[in-house]
């Protein structure tokens, strides 16, 4: 008998992706309302820094996925929706959510496991939130499921690029090596999804 090709389950839950998007954008614009000593009391809160985790506050692994400093520029908000958008698309909801949760998380821990001890007092407590960790382990993630052979190949390539660019800089942060990570991880599950699923799953063919 031979093996069935491998699948995805894609249960149709709605667009997530903008509604996540959505939540973040104006969750952002109330706590522009709040007074500044709230707002920085809230962020603080929500943030994976060093002092956070070592404290035991692991629910923040959570919360920074839910909370950015600022409202995300226009052209970000986009490309943030589009991404997840055409995840959930490809490979279903779960799958997007699994994927964002599962980058977000990891490159978190592995930041902080490099940064708890040897980070300065101020990196210590440093606002650390965002979607950019989640949303770059699902731009990786998402290669696989462009043309196989040389687009595959290159698109992975130069994304790896782009996110090890900020990293070489002198004034570089240890977001920017947490993007790398993140995109890294990403990058990870696209090849698993190309071991398990073969051919059986979609491909980028046009927008």
């Amino acid at each position: 008998m031979n093996p069935q090709p491998w699948s995805w389950s894609k249960p149709r839950l709605g667009p997530l992706g903008a509604l996540y998007a959505g939540g973040v954008q104006l969750g952002a614009h109330a706590l522009e309302r709040l007074a500044p000593a709230e707002r920085e009391r809230m962020l603080r809160d929500c943030s994976t820094n060093v002092d956070n985790l070592d404290g035991g506050r692991w629910e923040t692994l959570l919360s920074s996925a839910l909370v950015v400093e600022e409202p995300m520029p226009l052209p970000y908000a986009l490309l943030l929706v589009a991404v997840l958008g055409y995840a959930e698309y490809a490979y279903g909801a779960w799958w997007t959510a699994a994927v964002f949760l599962f980058g977000h998380a990891s490159a978190t821990l592995l930041v902080y496991g490099a940064l708890r001890r040897t980070a300065d007092r101020e990196t210590r407590r440093a606002v650390d939130v965002g979607t950019s960790y989640g949303f770059n382990a699902v731009l990786g993630a998402l290669t696989s499921a462009l043309p196989r052979g040389a687009v595959r190949t290159t698109a992975r390539a130069g994304l790896l690029a782009l996110a090890v660019r900020p990293v070489l800089r002198r004034e570089r942060t240890f977001t920017d090596a947490g993007h790398l990570v993140a995109l890294g991880l990403g990058i990870g599950v696209s090849f698993a999804v190309d071991y398990l699923s073969g051919s059986n799953h979609r491909k980028i063919t046009h927008i």
